[in-house]
């Protein structure tokens, strides 16, 4: 299972790295220590956190905003694979993106839940990146 560095959850969740301290150290996002000491939050502890937050006012900061044009970087939420088309959500700050594609690509690119992901939209197709 990936894990993630305070500084990649923030980045993932669209907030400051001393913002995803204080929801770590308050004990909303549940966190562990590597080896070398830093602390780390599981994929799948990350990317229900993301949805919940997502449906939620954290209460503490304005939501950000940027002026990237199409790329969503974020964690996957949720996979449903059928026989032969798959849909993938990605939780990407305060967007939910959803893409229909082949259950053979999401094989290939080896998409798990709390995979770091970027959803790339175009016109009305939403493409998945894995990074």
């Amino acid at each position: 299972m990936q894990s993630y560095t305070i500084g990649q959850a923030a980045r993932l969740l669209g907030v400051s790295p001393d913002t995803a301290r204080r929801w770590a150290d308050a004990g909303r996002m549940t966190t562990h220590r590597d080896e070398a000491g830093r602390r780390l939050i599981d994929g799948r502890d990350l990317a229900a956190f993301s949805v919940e937050l997502a449906r939620g006012d954290t209460g503490d900061e304005e939501p950000s905003y940027t002026s990237a044009r199409n790329a969503f970087p974020g964690i996957v939420t949720a996979i449903k694979l059928g026989d032969v088309a798959a849909q993938v959500e990605i939780q990407a700050g305060p967007h939910r993106l959803v893409s229909l594609l082949t259950r053979e690509a999401v094989e290939e690119l080896g998409l798990e839940v709390g995979m770091e992901a970027t959803a790339r939209v175009k016109s009305t197709n939403v493409h998945i990146d894995r990074t």
